[in-house]
């Protein structure tokens, strides 16, 4: 496992994050998904990503219980604040400072620790004033609670916004957590120029595309029962935007090209995303431990040039690189 500086600070985490967004409390039961945060400890990952949102509530505490016997300052823990939880009364989601600072506190006593690490704003919220949002930030990170702040999905515009408030409160913005991979590259015309300005870097989700860019959901066929597209939960997180037979067809002419490197198809499109010099780490999950396994082989692979232009040519006509495609709801969800 290599490590990469988060935006501009000393604060280091591991080329691959492991989060359990759409696993554990969902697709796994707790036992199995002990052993994928083990698996990823063992093969080198020290970054480990949560939410309070994820299984609404539930997902942290089991994150918590896989990483209570180890040496806290040897891992990197990072959850974050916005959607609605619990049982979604009128202050249990958005930005406001009284949702912030029970969240926080909410966040520790579930994953079982003193501090995050890095503490993040899941969405942008248009219906608090971002000052208050900020000021919440800069006070938690003065108490000890969190060391770092980042954001999540923000475009260009909100990004400058708060890195500029958080640096009259004397703290930084240091990261950006949005979805990138090799069919959606939204964030590259103005987030990332953005970010490099701010001194931030990217913490990327869905970096397989919700596991399309394995290969293996094969043009014509079912899907495995194992997998995302055919679970009804999981594929809330939209993977149905893949799902097409022409998205399918063209990601199988990628693995001629994962070949050509030693590679298998999930290894390639990480080592793809990790190509991007303003990625810091990108954000595997696992149902089964031997995928983190594949996946860390992925950690320090060089794209050559020619190939990575066999992907766009591949792919033309399927990249979503709109920069309007980065986007908060405008309003709080119920």
């Amino acid at each position: 496992m290599k490590h990469r500086y988060l935006g501009n600070s000393g604060f280091k985490v591991s080329e691959l994050t492991y989060g359990n967004w759409l696993t554990h409390a969902r697709q796994v039961d707790n036992k199995e998904a002990v052993k994928t945060v083990k698996a990823a400890l063992e093969s080198g990952i020290t970054s480990f990503d949560t939410a309070d949102a994820y299984a609404n509530l539930e997902a942290e505490p089991i994150l918590g219980e896989a990483l209570k016997n180890e040496r806290r300052s040897g891992i990197e823990i990072f959850s974050k604040v916005y959607w609605p939880v619990a049982d979604k009364k009128p202050n249990d989601h958005g930005l406001s400072r009284k949702h912030i600072m029970e969240s926080i506190d909410g966040s520790l006593t579930r994953i079982g620790t003193d501090y995050l690490d890095l503490y993040q704003a899941h969405r942008f919220d248009y219906e608090t004033p971002l000052e208050e949002t900020m000021q919440a930030f800069a006070d938690i990170v003065r108490a000890g609670k969190a060391l770092y702040i980042g954001v999540s999905e923000w475009n260009a515009e909100q990004i400058n916004a708060g890195a500029k408030l958080a640096k009259e409160l004397q703290f930084q913005l240091i990261s950006n957590q949005p979805q990138y991979s090799m069919l959606w590259r939204v964030i590259e015309a103005e987030v990332i120029p953005a970010s490099k300005q701010n001194g931030m870097t990217q913490i990327v989700w869905s970096p397989l595309a919700q596991g399309v860019l394995t290969g293996k959901y094969l043009p014509g066929s079912p899907s495995p029962k194992d997998s995302r597209a055919s679970n009804t939960e999981a594929s809330a997180g939209g993977i149905e935007k893949y799902m097409t037979e022409q998205a399918l067809t063209a990601i199988q002419k990628l693995k001629p090209l994962a070949e050509s490197l030693g590679l298998t198809m999930a290894q390639f499109g990480l080592a793809w995303v990790l190509a991007n010099p303003n990625i810091s780490s990108a954000i595997v999950g696992a149902s089964r431990p031997e995928q983190i396994t594949d996946n860390v082989k992925a950690v320090g692979v060089e794209i050559p040039n020619e190939i990575m232009k066999q992907v766009d040519q591949i792919l033309a006509g399927l990249i979503v690189s709109d920069p309007a495609e980065t986007k908060s709801p405008p309003a709080r969800l119920v």
